[in-house]
């Protein structure tokens, strides 16, 4: 784990900069992402990492991870792709119960293994935010609520939170843009 300047221009900035100009408030907005105050370096690069690991673009990941590696122990990014892949399960099965109308569904168990919760090796809160953002992302209500009461439970700020969401927005919309160009340029 090595600290690098704030002020260069990392490779992952980089990657943002191969965003087209109709993205330029993507790239702008993902640099300032980057460095907000209100996180943690485990805040902030698990929640890159766990958004990065469900929006699916590969070069975004792998650029992702490469960066967080510099900045965080590698608990934390195990730890935020836990989040994303446990969330990318539980976001479908919850959402449903949200969006349906027959509460019965509510009442059944769910008879899915989510030990990882308990067993990720990271921080608590961390893990909590990190489920909050990749949850954000799949429109999961059910688990947008969850997380935030347990998050505010813990004492998590609302600008700790905020700056959370307001990373998986961004990421969420470069990774989408990333590989909207890359199946245009096919």
């Amino acid at each position: 784990m090595t600290d690098t300047s704030s002020s260069e221009t990392s490779p992952f900035e980089a990657l943002s900069a191969t965003l087209p100009a109709y993205a330029n408030d993507l790239k702008l907005n993902l640099s300032s992402c980057l460095r907000q105050t209100e996180l943690t370096p485990s805040q902030l690069w698990g929640t890159v990492v766990s958004v990065a690991f469900v929006c699916g673009n590969p070069g975004f990941l792998r650029q992702a991870i490469r960066e967080a590696e510099q900045r965080v122990p590698a608990e934390v990014i195990e730890g935020a792709k836990a989040a994303g892949a446990i969330m990318a399960m539980n976001n479908v099965y919850y959402r449903f119960h949200h969006l349906t109308t027959n509460d019965k569904y509510k009442t059944l168990p769910a008879k899915l293994r989510m030990s990882i919760i308990r067993s990720h090796g990271a921080s608590p809160v961390d893990f909590e935010l990190w489920s909050l953002a990749v949850s954000a992302i799949h429109a999961c209500g059910t688990c947008v609520e969850s997380h935030e009461r347990v998050l505010r439970e813990k004492g998590c700020s609302e600008e700790t939170i905020a700056a959370a969401v307001r990373i998986a927005s961004v990421v969420h919309a470069v990774t989408k843009t990333l590989s909207a160009e890359e199946a245009l340029a096919l």
